[in-house]
């Protein structure tokens, strides 16, 4: 019989023998290529494109038409002449009104005062180079052949712009002082917003995982409460507190909620989770030896705290504070809903996008959030991989010791944050609830009447939930099987870790680049993917992608925590890989499996920036008609809506939890024996 050390002694010397490859493992290799594909295709080109288009200008180029006049009775015998020469002439257009966008039009009449449809005269035209594109009625011409019509059908001909690649974009972006404040203002804010959430959320994990206070359950559940609603919430809520009409507003001291205060307080609302969740995550592996040495070596608690348990809960507070700087400075919802004249990055994006149709300046803006976000999201990475392990096999997990006045002091203080979280997401249920606020104060289900208001009435609600659950159904299988390939496909090094890169890549995009960048890539007439533009499969591909990268990182945990063994003594028994799949690692990953599913769905149900530029009349969802009835003035019925979104997720994480307890209780508890 011959072994695998009689092989490696009968090898060439310097080679090394490499295990030969199956079946499976050329489906493993063709399926995980096929989800690089769609990552490709759903983030890599849409992000080219965009790139692209905000190199581009766009100009008409008179000088590239060429006309020609009949007389009355249709002979052409005058010479053909330029658009440029008949412009210098007449000077029909400003040299200034030569720049236009990608969509731009120009009557060809404009060179012709006296032009008449109802004439009997004739006009050709024609372009100097291969490259003019008119346009007549719809139909689009190219080329130096001459066109002829008649003067009814001339006075449907479009001049259409040439395009040039160049800076002049982003010139004009950082030469203009209201855009480039915009970059500022949004580093000021999140640079602030991070500072506070970091340090309130630092000392509520400190109170969770160091006291014996009571009632921890509660706090830790009212913690992540923020997570379940979309960003837009907190800023309906500070209105009703803090606005004109406020409930407080005495206590701003003058002050308007309407810029950078209220941008400041909704941003440490809807990010204090996840700053919370992560450090509380470094603070529960403390090794109880260092305090029992510090305690030893008579250290006062607080050199114990600086020496002890700031560095070992470093990593985790970096990451934290890269997180939340991250989510506020890529955050579009809030700033829109209270940031008044506060300008912001994300929200110039949607102004000249929206406000403006002026799409390359779009493209420009989402570049420079693009660079932020990413340098936020690198060194966050860098930072983990540095990460060393706190615990090893004779680490003694810490236990806090009763201390009544300490254990008092905390309660009070995750009291105090609980009362702000609650109370945000109770005056928006309140203010959900009233006929007209503030002068009829009597409670009515009429801002429940979504059919009534602009915003896509309930259909948006209805569509927000299937878009939610297909995302959790498809997203979950793309994700966890994609991540099952690269992380147990043998060999194929380098396409493993080019797939592990398109995997981390969404998670540096913010939500309102990529959708700017479907725009451009799935809206453009010649790809053939484009008639899933305006359709619920484009929302779905995006939010998908948008949320890829934690999925992922979920998925590849739980299947690290499996031993190889298993794909060898699959291998021994020929059975192929789908069966270990769907019969071992499925069953033993159900529990991330569930967290993915569930990550998904609420992230959907939540998410504003990266569906605000997909949806069509037939797509509405929830969390943009949020923003619809808040910018037509239904402030009350945006909460209701809001409100809705708030209690489908809670729902939605009450049904994962029920569901996870039965179907884990038959799958894992072979755990138990």
């Amino acid at each position: 019989m011959t072994t695998t050390a009689d092989m490696t002694a009968s090898a060439p010397k310097g080679r090394p023998v490499r295990a030969k490859l199956g079946r499976d493992d050329f489906v493993m290799r063709g399926y995980m290529l096929m989800i690089a594909a769609y990552l490709v295709i759903a983030l890599a080109l849409p992000l080219y494109a965009m790139l692209s288009k905000s190199f581009s200008t766009y100009t008409f180029d008179l000088g590239a038409y060429e006309f020609q006049v009949s007389d009355e009775e249709g002979r052409f015998g005058a010479p053909p002449v330029s658009a440029e020469a008949l412009n210098s002439e007449l000077g029909a257009v400003a040299p200034d009104d030569l720049a236009t966008s990608a969509d731009g039009r120009l009557p060809a009449t404009s060179f012709f005062p006296d032009f008449s449809f109802r004439s009997p005269v004739k006009y050709r035209i024609r372009g100097t180079d291969s490259d003019a594109v008119y346009l007549v009625g719809s139909e689009r011409r190219t080329g130096t052949e001459w066109t002829e019509l008649t003067s009814n059908d001339f006075r449907r001909v479009m001049l259409r712009p040439a395009a040039k690649r160049g800076f002049e974009n982003y010139v004009t972006y950082f030469s203009t002082p209201a855009l480039f404040r915009s970059i500022q203002n949004s580093l000021l804010i999140a640079v602030i917003s991070t500072v506070i959430t970091v340090s309130l959320a630092f000392c509520f994990a400190y109170a969770l995982n160091r006291s014996c206070m009571r009632f921890k359950g509660l706090f830790r559940l009212i913690a992540v409460a923020p997570i379940l609603v979309p960003s837009l919430l907190p800023g309906i809520a500070l209105v009703y507190l803090f606005g004109n009409q406020g409930m407080i507003k005495g206590l701003l001291m003058g002050e308007s909620i309407y810029g950078p205060i209220g941008i400041v307080i909704g941003s440490v609302f809807f990010t204090f989770p996840h700053a919370m969740i992560i450090i509380t995550t470094a603070l529960a592996i403390a090794d109880a030896r260092l305090y029992e040495a510090a305690v030893s070596l008579k250290a006062s608690r607080w050199k114990t705290f600086w020496t002890v348990t700031i560095p070992g809960a470093r990593y985790g507070l970096i990451s934290a504070a890269f997180v939340v700087f991250n989510l506020v400075i890529t955050d579009f919802g809030l700033p829109k809903v209270i940031g008044g004249q506060y300008n912001m990055l994300a929200v110039d994006i949607y102004k000249q996008v929206i406000g403006q149709q002026n799409f390359e300046m779009g493209a420009v803006v989402s570049v420079v959030l693009l660079v932020p976000a990413v340098i936020a999201f690198t060194v966050d990475r860098i930072v983990q991989k540095r990460q060393v392990a706190l615990l090893s096999t004779r680490s003694v997990p810490y236990q806090p010791t009763p201390n009544s006045r300490f254990d008092w002091l905390c309660f009070a203080y995750c009291g105090l944050v609980a009362v702000f979280i609650v109370g945000l997401l109770a005056v928006c249920q309140y203010a959900a609830l009233i006929k007209f606020w503030p002068y009829d104060l009597s409670l009515s289900l009429k801002n429940y009447a979504f059919d009534l208001m602009d915003g896509g009435g309930w259909d948006s609600y209805y569509n927000s939930i299937q878009m939610a659950l297909l995302t959790a159904v498809i997203g979950t299988f793309v994700v966890f099987t994609g991540a099952y390939m690269v992380e147990k496909t043998r060999g194929f090094g380098t396409g493993r870790a080019l797939f592990q890169l398109l995997a981390m890549l969404p998670m540096a995009i913010p939500g309102m680049v990529l959708g700017l960048a479907y725009i451009f890539f799935f809206n453009d007439p010649d790809n053939p993917l484009n008639p899933v533009y305006g359709t619920m499969a484009i929302l779905v591909i995006c939010t998908v992608t948008h949320f890829y990268t934690v999925s992922h990182l979920t998925a590849v945990t739980a299947l690290k925590q499996m031993d190889t063994e298993f794909e060898s003594v699959a291998a021994s028994l020929k059975q192929p890989f789908y069966k270990l799949f769907t019969r071992v690692t499925v069953p033993v990953c159900l529990p991330s499996v569930l967290d993915i599913s569930i990550y998904l769905f609420v992230n959907a149900m939540t998410t504003v920036s990266a569906v605000v530029f997909l949806y069509s009349p037939t797509t509405t969802l929830a969390s943009v008609a949020v923003l619809n009835m808040d910018d037509a003035g239904d402030i009350a019925p945006a909460a209701a809506m809001g409100m809705m979104i708030f209690y489908t997720n809670a729902g939605a994480r009450l049904l994962h939890v029920l569901i996870s307890k039965r179907v884990l209780a038959r799958t894992q508890a072979w755990r138990t024996r």
